[in-house]
Order: C-alpha cells, then sequence, then structure tokens
C-alpha cells in the first residue's frame, strides 16, 4: 500500500528518512490534497533506475527478434571465441 503524506509532514526530515529507508517503497506527497511530489530512499532510486534499464534493453531485444536479427548459439559462440581468443 502506498505512503502518502501532507506536504507539512516535511517538516519532520528524521521521520520521513526513516520512513523512506524502512519500507524501500516511494512516498508521494500531496499538496492541497492533490499529487505533488515523490520522495524515496538512494537504495529504492537506485534500485528503480536498474530495473528501468534492464526493461529497456528486453525490450530492445524483443526487436531485434521481431526484425529477425538473431543468430544461432553456435555461431554466437564461435563469435565470442574469435573475439577474446578463448
Amino acid at each position: 500500500m502506498p505512503q502518502i503524506i501532507p506536504i507539512r509532514d516535511l517538516k519532520n526530515t528524521a521521520e520521513i528518512s526513516e520512513r523512506c529507508h524502512a519500507s524501500r517503497e516511494p512516498i508521494f506527497v500531496t499538496k492541497n490534497g492533490y499529487g505533488d511530489m515523490v520522495i524515496m530512499s538512494v537504495e529504492a532510486y537506485e534500485s528503480s533506475l536498474w530495473l528501468q534499464d534492464a526493461l529497456m534493453k528486453l525490450e530492445h531485444a524483443e526487436a531485434q527478434v521481431q526484425e529477425g536479427k538473431t543468430m544461432d548459439s553456435e555461431h554466437s559462440i564461435q563469435r565470442l571465441r574469435e573475439k577474446y581468443g578463448v
């Protein structure tokens, strides 16, 4: 369940920091009843970036498969052996 707090609660920065680290989820901040900001721990942010990067790479790979830009495993392994002299 997402955590939602009013902007006035940001005055207690130590408590907000503890909540961010304890939940590892973003905290949504509202202003006048509307969404205004999202805050999260650095760890949660980096994890989010890592996941976003992985999903973009998968999307790119799926597009390559759809375009027929593939090769069989034997050919791929042979290219790697030639490239790295193994």
